[in-house]
């Protein structure tokens, strides 16, 4: 089975290698990531997300979804001391860092409750894989068609966080300036959900969220700082003989 639509302002495929599996279950996917997007949006004013940030909606009156992706913004606050904010100092709550990677390992599950074991989801660059191995390229942060590195996945999830598609969009929570420490960081957690924030949060750090990132549970980190150099955690599962080519 093979899809691709564009949901979420990004394109998202999915290949499923199981025989048998029915399209059903890639109409449920894309139809979660939809209404994902029209309940967490920042970008659409009718949103749940849109008229919490307004004001509009008490805590208590939100989806247990919501309150779930608000319970993790603020578990990744606390945990880098702010950096990571969806409401930096003179900016609207945004809590796409923590949507995106959430809605997507969401609709992975779908996939296998539907019966799908080997299979691969990729959002816009951030990729969950299941019964591998699959190799996804890490896109060089400065050279559009070159990569840094290939890794190999079996069961599992990467996200990158870089400047190179949306530009200074990432904001260090502690000074509501753009985050410049880092072109780009590479995280593998065991999902999508921690991959995602883990690698924004990083981002958001700068230098020192490198050694923060590989110090979160189960998280693997491969980045290029602002010098270009290549800083990786031992255990990044980048295929043999790969070698980086940031510099």
């Amino acid at each position: 089975m093979r899809r691709v639509e564009h949901v979420m302002g990004f394109p998202v495929s999915l290949r499923v290698d199981d025989p048998g599996v029915p399209e059903s279950a890639a109409d449920a996917v894309f139809a979660w990531l939809r209404d994902a997007d029209a309940r967490f949006s920042p970008f659409r004013p009718d949103s749940e997300v849109s008229r919490y940030g307004r004001g509009e909606l008490a805590r208590r009156e939100l989806s247990a979804d919501l309150t779930e992706v608000l319970g993790l913004c603020a578990h990744y606050r606390t945990a880098t001391g702010g950096a990571f904010d969806v409401r930096p100092p003179g900016r609207p709550f945004d809590p796409c860092a923590v949507v995106k990677g959430w809605s997507v390992q969401r609709a992975a599950a779908l996939l296998t409750a539907a019966g799908a074991r080997r299979f691969c989801l990729n959002a816009g660059g951030d990729v969950i894989t299941s019964s591998g191995p699959w190799r996804v390229g890490v896109r060089h942060p400065e050279l559009a068609d070159r990569l840094c590195t290939v890794l190999e996945l079996t069961d599992g999830a990467v996200a990158t966080s870089a400047r190179y598609e949306r530009g200074d969009h990432i904001v260090d929570g502690r000074t509501g300036l753009p985050a410049t420490g880092l072109l780009s960081v590479t995280v593998v957690a065991p999902t999508l959900t921690v991959a995602d924030a883990v690698a924004t949060a990083a981002f958001a750090l700068g230098a020192e969220g490198v050694g923060w990132a590989a110090g979160q549970d189960g998280c693997e980190v491969f980045a290029v700082d602002a010098e270009r150099r290549v800083l990786r955690t031992p255990g990044f599962p980048a295929v043999a003989g790969e070698r980086a080519a940031a510099a």
